[in-house]
């Protein structure tokens, strides 16, 4: 059951995060025949804390109010991912979980619910410019860097922001069905669902790594992504054999020829749909997919989310 629902803060907390959570379980729109919860906002670090906007916060309850929580949200937070947090906290998280409750992170509320020991041998999501520290700092948990919240029940993880949306809608659906969600949603005035994944947003999909031996090679078929080649004929460029090419290559970019042009052509068609007028079926040819329903096929595989939808996102419906 969902009634019992407590906003978990430390200092340095993200308004917008907090206000997510807010929004989604502290509103009482029992007019128009939805659940209400038993909301609190609850302070691990004294009654007032300062937000990372410079303002504070102040609530009257402590951490015995997650005793009888049904849902403990994590709101983000200003250095989450390198401070050290109250073992009364941790403590409480455990605890709550053992009895059958859940936990939810919005952003870096994640490394919290992680250094609790909730994600160990768990998928999770987070923003995707925390993911590697995430991974780093907590080797075994397996971090989802794609999406936009990940349900590894009793443990909902979200992405950055407005994931923490998607997060929420999703609980309250599988918990109280999709007309109460879709109903919240329409009072929060955004979709009750969103397609794709974070992966979308992500500004360099492929981070490049340092090249030596195949760097020409890279800048050669970055420039002529349009051509269908072969690792002979790649190997051949760097002067090399087939076998010793994909050895290198693998070594200095960390994947294949094959996965490192599919990348770069995905990124090239991100970059077209977002920035030009031309069809779909004109970018899947200077992208060197060949045709719109290969681009469409590999578009959903990398992102979650097809073209046109991903123009519409960044470039209004009219683009479509």
């Amino acid at each position: 059951m969902l009634k019992n629902v407590v906003a978990v803060l430390l200092d340095g907390v993200h308004p917008f995060e907090l206000g997510v959570v807010c929004e989604v379980f502290g509103i009482d729109r029992s007019e128009d025949g939805l659940p209400v919860y038993d909301f609190a906002v609850v302070s691990a670090e004294g009654p007032t804390l300062r937000t990372h906007c410079g303002f504070t916060v102040s609530t009257p309850h402590g951490l015995e109010r997650l005793e009888e929580a049904d849902l403990i949200a994590v709101p983000a937070g200003e250095s989450y991912a390198s401070r050290d947090y109250p073992p009364a906290l941790l403590d409480a998280l455990r605890r709550a979980v053992a009895r059958g409750a859940r936990v939810l992170s919005v952003c870096t509320g994640v490394f919290v619910l992680a250094e609790a020991g909730l994600l160990d041998g768990r998928r999770c999501a987070v923003h995707w410019h925390n993911a590697e520290e995430l991974s780093r700092r907590h080797p075994g948990v397996t971090v989802e860097p794609d999406v936009l919240y990940v349900d590894e029940d009793p443990v909902i993880t979200s992405a950055g922001t407005a994931a923490g949306i998607d997060a929420c809608l999703h609980l309250v659906r599988k918990e109280q069905g999709p007309e109460v969600a879709n109903k919240i949603a329409r009072r929060m005035v955004v979709p009750p669902h969103r397609d794709g994944g974070q992966a979308q947003y992500i500004e360099r999909p492929l981070p490049k790594g340092p090249c030596d031996t195949v760097g020409e090679v890279l800048v050669w078929m970055a420039e002529h992504l349009d051509r269908e080649v072969t690792v002979e004929q790649l190997a051949a460029r760097a002067h090399m054999s087939p076998r010793t090419f994909a050895r290198r290559f693998q070594q200095e970019t960390g994947t294949t020829p094959y996965r490192w042009i599919l990348r770069q052509r995905v990124l090239l068609a991100q970059r077209l749909l977002e920035g030009t007028d031309e069809t779909v079926d004109s970018i899947a040819w200077r992208a060197g997919f060949g045709n719109a329903a290969a681009l469409r096929h590999q578009f959903v595989r990398a992102l979650g989310t097809t073209p046109n939808a991903y123009r519409r996102t960044f470039r209004g419906p009219q683009a479509a």
